[in-house]
């Protein structure tokens, strides 16, 4: 074999791949034997046609696109093995220059890594975050407690109020005849929610258990059924239950019951110390995204298509599995808002492009900052996640796979970068 490359535009390289006659016959050998169970001829069994036959019967070409499939993977591989300089980042596209029984020349052009020159990622100054924690963030965190430990009580003295849940039956209709959807038995309706109809539960305020009530409303206008928008609506209400949320009591003991404090300010003060950190985390997030975005801002790089769609798959891919979780397919998704797949990666492609940018910009911080995981590094961190287990160190590092010790390099070594990117430029 012999190849040549040179760069082409936008991050591509082109490998110029020809084949000698004896590596070309090879191929086409292989390719014989891989598809000849393909074959019948009068006399021969299927699968046992000499090649020169099916040749003679349909033409000299007659291996060659599965000989190129054969053989291109190996030679492609071979070249981008001798030079490293080509970080191939997608499948090639292949142009066929010449080919014949004396031998093969290809063209292959594939989008590479590209060239990252960075622009100014230190001594920048970026604005401090400070996210404070104040007393009714606190108090919400114990009113949440009290929501989680709520339990819901029977009244039987006095009618129906806001915030009530009612345990009703109702039955619509429109100008005397019933609707699709307008009934519903032993129905559960919070009342001051707004679930309903605008006007519907105001009008169940005051009713009591046992009573039944016309219900007089009318349909908004951009209702979603059309056979209902702006109609009036008579709904006949039967109230069977009414229900109130009871809040239990904040002190001592069913702090110490709900969550294992010792008192009501043993709590407030771990709750404190906790939305502290969270907010913490949360200002050291935002400063490190302002520092990416500043510096990825700055650098200019080239980036090919491939790189970017190959984004888009994963950012759509993502997208399919939120969907699913909530019972929904992608495509369904599409036809709901109104779109196709074409446009709806077209809207992700901004967005994908920062992020592939900002990517190989970090890569190469890292690469030109020679930033690593040490091997005490590795260790370090594995003491901690053994710690947290409960476990010893030997016996979790023993059950990693590979796999999950790069992952653990890379969190390393993202942490470093950071840090080193904090302390080089100004925080204030």
């Amino acid at each position: 074999m012999k190849y040549t490359f040179e760069k082409a535009e936008k991050s591509t390289v082109k490998i110029d791949i020809t084949l000698t006659a004896k590596e070309w016959s090879d191929a086409i050998d292989k390719a014989y034997e891989k598809t000849k169970g393909r074959y019948s001829m009068p006399g021969f069994r299927k699968g046992k046609v000499p090649k020169h036959l099916l040749e003679g019967a349909y033409g000299k070409g007659i291996f060659y696109e599965e000989a190129i499939n054969e053989a291109f993977p190996e030679y492609y591989s071979q070249v981008l093995e001798k030079e490293p300089s080509i970080e191939a980042v997608a499948a090639p596209e292949l142009d066929i220059k010449k080919v014949d029984d004396k031998g093969l020349e290809l063209v292959a052009t594939v989008a590479v890594k590209p060239e990252v020159k960075l622009g100014e990622y230190k001594g920048i100054t970026f604005k401090k975050v400070e996210y404070n924690v104040k007393d009714e963030d606190v108090e919400a965190e114990f009113k949440r407690l009290q929501e989680r430990n709520s339990r819901m009580v029977d009244v039987t003295d006095r009618a129906v109020e806001s915030g009530d849940s009612a345990v009703i039956d109702y039955s619509g209709s429109v100008d005397g005849v019933k609707f699709d959807g307008g009934t519903a038995e032993k129905y559960t309706l919070v009342i001051g929610s707004n679930t309903f109809i605008p006007g519907f539960e105001d009008q169940i305020i005051g009713m009591k258990a046992g009573e039944e009530k016309d219900v007089k409303v009318k349909f908004p206008d951009d209702y979603h059924a059309e056979n209902l928008k702006g109609k009036d609506a008579v709904f006949a209400v039967k109230l069977h239950e009414i229900k109130k949320k009871e809040l239990p009591e904040i002190n001592d003991e069913f702090i110490k019951d709900a969550v294992g404090a010792e008192s009501v300010e043993a709590y407030r003060k771990e709750v404190r110390e906790r939305l502290e950190k969270q907010n913490a985390d949360r200002a050291e997030r935002e400063i490190e995204d302002e520092i990416v975005k500043k510096i990825t801002d700055n650098a200019e790089t080239e980036i090919p298509d491939a790189l970017i769609e190959n984004q888009i798959d994963r950012m759509v891919q993502e997208m399919s599995y939120r969907l699913s979780y909530q019972g929904l397919k992608l495509e369904d998704y599409l036809k709901y808002i109104g779109k196709s797949m074409e446009d709806y990666r077209k809207d992700y492609r901004s967005q994908a492009e920062n992020i592939v940018k900002s990517q190989l910009v970090i890569e190469k911080i890292i690469t030109d900052e020679k930033i690593e995981a040490t091997d005490e590094d590795v260790e370090a961190k594995i003491q901690d996640m053994a710690k947290a287990q409960g476990k010893e160190a030997p016996d979790v590092k023993k059950n990693m796979a590979a796999r999950q010790l790069d992952y653990v390099k890379n969190e390393i070594i993202i942490k470093k970068l950071f840090d080193f990117l904090k302390s080089a430029n100004k925080i204030s």
